[in-house]
């Protein structure tokens, strides 16, 4: 995203953080005024027949009844067709321009999401299904564009008719204008009775689908683990279970629905017909001077004003649907949750000296710490190696170092400066992270190494390739670095993707390293080319290692053993075995020792 797109995400932030959905949409239109006036003016002009053909059509009807001139039926022939002419290229200025405020504003709000998304923490991720939110950028940001484009003619088309036919009642026959005002407090009363519950239905339904769509992306992402168990049953009735949901809710929407539309319409059309009737009683008793003519125009004019309000208030669902999308985005666009980092003091340069004070952390909602009172100082180019069981803290050390989680109590001070009061994502620049599956992207070799970097020249792709052992196989490849790996790099091997990981750590030449378990997934040929890869990656870095396999660690300058958060020993490989604690035990579990 460029710079100019960001700054534009961010005022669509501020302005779709309104608690009324409505009042947001209104606001978000009206960041292009100009095309908006435009598209206003041009549909205010191509709706001009709808309102004045009655007009006509009572004047010719007057002059048929009256005997009138040939010659003046043409003119009102002539006045009728320039009109309807006219349509065609006021038409094309409006959706040329309206349709464009709304793709622009879908494009908007899409990227006030990815913005959004980028700032909240890690915590917020975690909770929050990347299905949920692929609904929101995909499915909500549709419905509101559904929204803008379905409501928006026939609101528009409502309002000019509305004023066109009380204009021209008005000059004809003022005194039937009482009659125009029964239908405007009846459809009001409609809309309120019906949209509460409409918009009621709508979240419902909405939520159910959101629910759905974590199961599916639940499914997807345990097919491997559902086939090898023979599972596959309990997979669909999982997923069943969530589609009977949306099922039931969106049934229920679609009775509302029903009911919306039909008693709309029988309404509208029997205060139309009662519009007819009346006039015709007026006209044949002598109450007012009505003409044939003005007659056909009266009821024309009803009509057009009953059909119009009926459009609306069929459109309610897909209003409160568009609405109820417009809510789900500014959830997202709400949340606190954030990685604070505006304001903060920028980093450009990062030597490498981490420095743990005290540092405490616990998850919420945990009933103890998951990291406690741990104090730390690596030197830059340190190699630092933590091990111990399960659940002991290992994760969450490299999450307090990257900045993903904050000490609740301690702080960690970077070359000298409390992180707290760092800008991490400048901290970021300077560190590379190898985690135990690599993440690739659908896309080329290249473009997956040199993610997020300008210009990277083909001689500093080709050194980290090589470097991280990578070079050989790339090579033999059909296309070489142009070959599309596949979502999240399903045409390449384990330790393929893996070496890929380091080549894209190593073309940042990174200050500070961290490796989570960046060989346990890997076979024993693998393990060992990438060792070798992560050894040049290491080199001249501070490297903080998470590490099952203590074969991996043994070259580490320190190796802090961790136990339900706390540090229980630390000091070097031989040093460490020579003590015979808890490291010793650990290390002659997993090379089958006694112990």
């Amino acid at each position: 995203m460029s710079q100019k797109a960001f700054t534009g995400a961010i005022r669509v932030i501020g302005i779709a953080q309104s608690p009324r959905p409505g009042r947001s949409v209104l606001k978000l239109l009206a960041r292009r005024p100009g095309r908006m006036i435009l598209a206003v003016l041009a549909f205010a002009c191509k709706e001009i027949p709808l309102w004045f053909l009655p007009v006509v059509t009572a004047k010719i009807i007057d002059l048929v009844a009256t005997g009138g001139e040939v010659s003046t039926v043409l003119i009102w022939f002539g006045v009728a067709a320039v009109l309807l002419v006219q349509n065609y290229p006021m038409h094309m200025v409006y959706i040329r321009n309206f349709m464009r405020v709304v793709r622009d504003t879908g494009a908007d709000l899409r990227n006030a999401l990815a913005a959004r998304l980028q700032s909240l923490s890690i915590g917020y991720h975690t909770r929050v299904s990347s299905s949920i939110v692929q609904t929101k950028v995909v499915r909500d940001v549709e419905n509101v564009e559904l929204m803008l484009q379905q409501v928006t003619h026939p609101l528009l088309s409502s309002t000019m008719v509305l004023v066109g036919a009380i204009v021209m009642t008005a000059i004809a026959v003022p005194q039937f204008l009482p009659v125009y005002a029964l239908a405007v407090p009846v459809a009001l009363i409609l809309r309120s009775s019906l949209s509460r519950r409409s918009r009621a239905r709508n979240e419902v339904f909405r939520r159910e689908v959101e629910g759905f769509a974590a199961r599916v992306g639940e499914m997807a992402s345990l097919i491997p683990v559902t086939r090898a168990h023979g599972l596959e049953s309990t997979a669909v009735s999982r997923v069943q279970a969530g589609a009977d949901g949306v099922r039931r809710a969106g049934y229920e929407l679609d009775l509302l629905n029903g009911h919306v539309a039909s008693i709309s319409w029988v309404a509208m059309q029997l205060l139309g017909l009662g519009c007819l009737v009346l006039a015709a009683v007026f006209a044949l008793t002598g109450i007012l001077p009505i003409t044939p003519g003005e007659v056909v125009l009266l009821s024309s004019y009803f009509t057009l004003l009953t059909q119009g309000l009926t459009q609306l208030l069929m459109l309610i669902p897909v209003g409160a649907r568009g609405l109820e999308s417009m809510r789900s985005i500014s959830e997202v666009l709400q949340e606190p949750d954030l990685e604070q980092n505006e304001g903060k003091r920028s980093v450009g340069h990062v030597g490498g000296h981490v420095e743990l004070q005290h540092v405490t952390h616990r998850y919420a909602g945990a009933d103890r710490d998951a990291v406690h009172d741990v104090s730390l100082d690596i030197e830059p180019g340190e190699t630092v190696a933590f091990v111990g069981s399960s659940g002991s803290g290992k994760s969450t050390m490299l999450n307090l170092v990257l900045g993903f989680v904050r000490p609740t109590a301690g702080r960690i001070v970077l070359d000298g400066q409390d992180m707290q009061d760092l800008d991490l994502r400048t901290v970021r620049r300077s560190v590379s992270v190898v985690p135990q599956e690599s993440v690739l992207f659908e896309g080329t070799i290249r473009e997956n190494i040199a993610y997020g970097l300008d210009d990277v020249s083909d001689e500093r792709l080709r050194d980290a390739l090589r470097d991280a052992n990578a070079a050989e196989f790339v090579d033999t490849l059909p296309d070489g670095w142009d070959t599309v790996v596949g979502e999240r790099g399903a045409r390449l091997s384990g330790g393929q993707r893996q070496r890929l990981a380091i080549a894209r750590a190593l073309v940042r030449d990174p200050r500070i390293l961290l490796l989570d378990e960046a060989t346990s997934a890997l076979d024993p040929e693998s393990e060992e080319l990438v060792k070798e890869a992560l050894n040049r990656l290491m080199k001249g870095r501070t490297t903080l290692v998470v590490a099952h396999r203590l074969s991996t660690i043994r070259q580490a300058d320190r190796i802090v053993v961790l136990e339900h958060g706390e540090v229980v020993e630390i000091g070097a490989h031989d040093a460490l075995l020579a003590a015979a604690g808890r490291y010793a035990h650990l290390h002659a579990t997993q090379a089958g020792l006694p112990h």
